[in-house]
């Protein structure tokens, strides 16, 4: 017994340590927790195998020697024993499922706190004005200087019997903007040669931005599709995590324990609502350890989602570097296509890596799954 107690002192003490650690290094990596989750629970659960084997070698020797007496006290006694020991290996089963618990709760808040910072860097990545704003220019020759040059030469030289010019609203259509200036060109006062000329510096633009413009606008929109489903996952992490820290009676938001950096209060509550119930009792203790599972099959569900969302959004990404690369004359006009476009390029290859590295999915198999949701061992 004296063994035991000094067991269960020395885990509860290793576990408050790791409470005030868990929000202090500098991990990123979600499945770095997992691997470390895991090696706990079998840490714990190798610890308490060793005390359930004493348990059961003295019950086994009790149930030897009750074979052998025929005194009627020493039967008494010795079934007083087995009681104990039953007794004991039903307080370590508890123990056991308790101090699990623990690890499992502090860890996945850890957990949380890495996702949740995921989902702004993306929120960021996809509220980049600068990709929005790249992708309206590259995708309407209205855009483009040497075009809208080529408008003036076209609007001073042209038929003024014959001419007519477009509403506002048509000017800016790109299509109705490119009918116009090409049927004034053919009747205005330029010269073939200077038709030809003037035509020269604006092929690659104008063959670019309209052979580009659908797939340009499916870019922006997708990506506008992506920015809506990431608020969505924003919205469920932060209510996860008031549904995750209620039972402890921490009652700030996320945003508001991130941006206050509030982790050194939130890592109190947390130790003294797992002092309370290491030191509870019966169906209030069960209670509380239920508390403590309910989020944590939560957080699991979330994984899920967020999996889901990230294994999407990295082949949407993969498609916009499809199009991107599908234009055919991009080699013949390379030198007059807008840096606009080659920057896009870029920053869709880069963003594909970040799906692959920096946002890349919780990796979690079935026996994992089965440790974290229910920290099994031989004993269960």
């Amino acid at each position: 017994m004296m063994k035991t107690q000094i067991f269960y002192s020395t885990l509860f003490l290793l576990l408050a340590t790791n409470v005030f650690a868990t929000f202090s290094d500098n991990e990123t990596n979600p499945n770095v927790i997992l691997a470390q989750l895991s090696a706990s629970i079998d840490s714990i659960n190798e610890q308490y195998v060793r005390l359930f084997k004493i348990e059961h070698a003295r019950l086994q020797a009790v149930d030897d020697e009750l074979k052998s007496v025929t005194i009627l006290q020493a039967k008494v006694d010795l079934l007083i024993q087995k009681g104990l020991i039953q007794d004991q290996i039903r307080q370590l089963q508890k123990d056991n499922g308790n101090d699990v618990a623990k690890v499992r709760y502090l860890k996945g808040l850890q957990i949380i706190k890495i996702l949740y910072e995921k989902v702004l860097s993306l929120d960021h990545h996809f509220a980049s004005v600068r990709t929005f704003n790249e992708i309206s220019k590259i995708a309407n020759p209205n855009q483009y200087p040497e075009y809208g040059k080529l408008k003036e030469l076209v609007s001073t030289k042209k038929e003024k019997k014959s001419a007519f010019e477009l509403t506002s609203l048509l000017a800016a259509n790109p299509v109705a903007s490119v009918i116009q200036t090409f049927g004034g060109m053919l009747t205005s006062s330029l010269s073939k040669e200077e038709k030809e000329k003037e035509l020269a510096k604006v092929e690659c633009i104008l063959d670019f931005s309209l052979r580009m413009q659908n797939d340009l606008n499916t870019i922006y929109f997708e990506t506008a599709f992506l920015q809506n489903n990431n608020d969505k996952i924003k919205q469920d992490i932060e209510l996860l995590f008031k549904d995750y820290t209620k039972p402890i009676g921490y009652n700030a938001s996320l945003e508001n324990c991130r941006t206050n950096d509030d982790w050194e209060n939130l890592t109190q509550k947390m130790e003294d609502y797992l002092d309370k119930m290491k030191t509870t009792t019966g169906s209030a203790q069960y209670k509380m350890q239920v508390n403590l599972d309910f989020p944590i099959d939560r957080l699991l569900q979330f994984i899920s989602q967020y999996n889901n969302f990230i294994d999407q959004g990295g082949k949407f990404y993969e498609k916009f570097g499809i199009i991107l690369s599908s234009y055919e004359n991009e080699i013949p006009c390379e030198s007059k296509l807008p840096v606009e476009y080659k920057k896009l390029k870029s920053d869709i290859n880069v963003a594909i890596e970040k799906f692959k590295v920096a946002y890349k999915p919780v990796e979690i198999n079935g026996t994992k799954m089965k440790e974290i949701l229910y920290g099994l061992n031989e004993f269960d």
